[in-house]
């Protein structure tokens, strides 16, 4: 069994191996000037510290421009007040998700030949901007921002996060950030080939494919973070159960064998010393799982170290959720106001 175990141990490696994607150094003066396109609904907690922290770069985009998905709140005011245009949105049409309809109207009014679409609970670290705007980039680039948690529960997505990634990097697309040509953009079809979907990166990423374009992804900590569902646990809940089953459906099959592999090895530790009371063999093995995680978990975000320790109990909740976002997938769930069909 303890071989068993060590070789699915080892899969954790691999992944972390698959997170390390370090970007081609930027040439001062030899930048892309992207639109930056940001879709907002009740978003005026968010929208200040990614505002700010596009205004305190050394380098700017070409423009800002805040498309408002009939917020309720302060969006649209606080947007302008920060110097961002910003983009009143028509009435969503029937089939159209909230997000890619918002989108979809800032590609059509962006001006620059590089669109950046980001979403709003994100911001961008001192530095960040200029990091991705190397012209080198073959095709789209996407990062997966360092998840920056604020409160206690939100360590419960630690495996969420690890998940995510590894559906993502090196060759995908993540839902919060996209730097991509217009014409290439154009090309796959934009977020109107998507417009359904309520993971629209998963299947802009095969149109991306399917129309020749590379994909590039990489990993946040000190360019990109984001505060994942600040609101509470209740929308936390609400956030994964959306989409993330269909989230797995769509990962690579090598990719979720290999998620899964490293996860039984992450149980069996504790089982096996469990049934047959050999903790000093058992005991080593739980004890390298911790740090393995704490190793991997720090890549990706500021998750609490007791908890990483502890990491079957984060684990246990993700598996708990999955299988609930497996039940509620296709069935109504509610989302920003809205009753969404879950993917």
């Amino acid at each position: 069994m303890i071989y068993v175990f060590t070789v699915l141990w080892l899969a954790g490696w691999v992944l972390a191996y698959r997170f390390r994607r370090p970007l081609p150094a930027a040439i001062p003066g030899n930048l892309i000037e992207p639109s930056i396109i940001i879709p907002a609904r009740n978003e005026a907690h968010n929208l200040p510290k990614l505002l700010d922290s596009l205004n305190c770069q050394p380098v700017k985009p070409r423009e800002i421009l805040v498309v408002d998905d009939g917020s309720t709140d302060r969006t649209a005011e606080i947007a302008s007040g920060m110097g961002a245009r910003v983009i009143a949105s028509q009435p969503l049409p029937p089939g159209w998700r909230g997000k890619t309809w918002a989108c979809h109207q800032g590609a059509l009014a962006a001006n620059g030949d590089w669109l950046l679409f980001m979403d709003a609970d994100t911001w961008f670290k001192p530095g960040g901007l200029e990091r991705v705007l190397s012209p080198e980039h073959p095709g789209a680039l996407s990062v997966v921002p360092y998840h920056s948690v604020r409160k206690p529960y939100e360590d419960l997505s630690l495996f969420f996060n690890v998940c995510m990634t590894a559906g993502t990097v090196p060759d995908g697309l993540a839902g919060q950030f996209l730097l991509v040509r217009r014409d290439h953009y154009q090309l796959a079809g934009g977020h109107e080939s998507v417009h359904g979907r309520v993971l629209e990166n998963f299947r802009l990423a095969e149109h991306l494919r399917d129309a020749g374009v590379p994909l590039r992804s990489l990993t946040g900590k000190g360019i990109l973070s984001f505060s994942m569902y600040p609101e509470g646990f209740r929308d936390m809940i609400q956030g994964w159960t959306k989409g993330f089953a269909a989230g797995a459906g769509g990962t690579s099959r090598g990719t979720l064998m290999l998620v899964i592999a490293w996860m039984i090895g992450l149980m069996i530790a504790p089982l096996a010393g469990c049934i047959t009371g050999d903790w000093l063999t058992w005991g080593i093995a739980c004890g390298s799982c911790s740090l393995q995680v704490v190793w991997i978990g720090r890549k990706l975000g500021s998750f609490g170290w007791w908890l990483m320790l502890l990491y079957p109990l984060p684990l246990l909740f993700f598996f708990g959720l999955f299988g609930w976002s497996a039940i509620r997938s296709g069935r109504k769930v509610t989302w920003k106001g809205r009753e969404i069909h879950a993917d």
